[in-house]
């Protein structure tokens, strides 16, 4: 009791939740092994960066050489495969619906009269929406003009230029929210909240600020190191350099740490917020704008992203790393992750009430 009063009530606070850390292998895995898992997974889950061997099928009504033909260059995508082959469409059809195949070319009959004929001669494909190539790439197999690509900042059209960074922080912030939820939320699990306020001094503001930091900083050097793995040893191209990257990385980490804060401020029931934070990490990662483009969604569920730390964190990185635009295009975005924190400031009275009145500490 005389070395607590040695020091400051943040650094007791700070102490206190360092020997917490290390004397549960839990905190070891949630903050060190999960986040390393989730770099490893992102920056190897896309192989060479392109897709590679999609199984389809061919239907051929005509069998002659020159539908023969046609089949050699689809065989000759590296995209593609050719697994089945059919007499009728209907059967292709419902190879498709099963997952059998992710889509089918039909050469119907008469197709070479209609060729040297001068007549229209229609070459139809179906594909699964979720092929992963689209319309155009489909159709350079199936025209004798060969189609050429031009894509800014992707000249490779490697998948992992535009995934791996945004995938890997969707799945940091689901972390992140779950491990500040149980951090805070443990005190009233366990029904030491008392003995938290206590040692802070009964200040909310130095116990959240003493248990938050060494979360902040470990989740901060792993995003950082998410980095350097993607842009330095993967060499994703970016426009901008590291500090730029990494100071947004640690302003998201804060973000949505405050975002865990607020949220566990509204009702402190560790058993119900879990489920809670990990339906909102769920829906950041469809909200961000990284797998539908957000200005293309329904109108309420746009505005709702905006909610989301994820959704500003994409757009500030897709300016850096695309074109570095400058901070006049993203300062409302800087603006917002701002804003998360002072929201949860707000809720920091009705936290340590709640605290202190022990009435959500018998909620399983």
């Amino acid at each position: 009791m005389s070395t607590n009063k040695q020091h400051s009530p943040f650094y007791n606070v700070l102490q206190r939740e360092l020997h917490r850390m290390v004397s549960r292998r839990l905190y070891f895995g949630v903050c060190i092994v999960l986040p390393l898992f989730c770099i490893f997974f992102m920056s190897t889950i896309f192989g060479n960066g392109q897709m590679e061997n999609i199984p389809v099928a061919v239907v051929d009504q005509y069998q002659t050489a020159l539908s023969r033909e046609l089949i050699r260059q689809v065989e000759a995508v590296p995209t593609l495969r050719v697994t089945h082959h059919y007499v009728d469409a209907e059967t292709a059809r419902k190879a498709t619906q099963a997952k059998e195949i992710y889509g089918y070319l039909v050469i119907p009959n008469r197709f070479e009269e209609d060729v040297t004929g001068g007549r229209q001669a229609t070459l139809s494909y179906y594909y699964h929406y979720a092929l992963g190539i689209s319309q155009k790439e489909v159709s350079t197999f199936l025209v004798p003009i060969r189609a050429q690509n031009h894509p800014l900042f992707n000249p490779d059209l490697d998948y992992s230029v535009y995934l791996s960074n945004p995938f890997f922080f969707i799945f940091f912030q689901v972390i992140i929210l779950l491990k500040t939820v149980y951090a805070v939320g443990s005190y009233i699990k366990f029904r030491t909240g008392d003995e938290w306020l206590a040692t802070a001094k009964m200040n909310m503001v130095t116990a959240l600020f003493g248990k938050l930091l060494p979360y902040t900083i470990i989740f901060s050097l792993m995003s950082i190191l998410g980095n350097y793995v993607m842009f330095g040893i993967m060499n994703i191209p970016f426009s901008c350099g590291f500090w730029p990257l990494n100071l947004t990385s640690i302003l998201f980490v804060i973000a949505s740490q405050a975002l865990a804060v607020f949220l566990f401020s509204i009702f402190p029931a560790i058993s119900i917020i879990i489920s809670i934070v990990s339906m909102v990490g769920s829906l950041g990662a469809t909200l961000s704008g990284v797998t539908f483009p957000a200005p293309s969604m329904y109108a309420p569920v746009y505005y709702t992203s905006f909610l989301f730390p994820v959704r500003h964190f994409v757009e500030i990185n897709q300016n850096l790393l695309y074109g570095d635009y400058g901070f006049a295009y993203t300062w409302w975005n800087f603006s917002a992750l701002f804003c998360f924190i002072l929201v949860a400031f707000g809720m920091v009275p009705h936290l340590k009430s709640a605290i202190l009145s022990h009435k959500y500490e018998n909620i399983k």
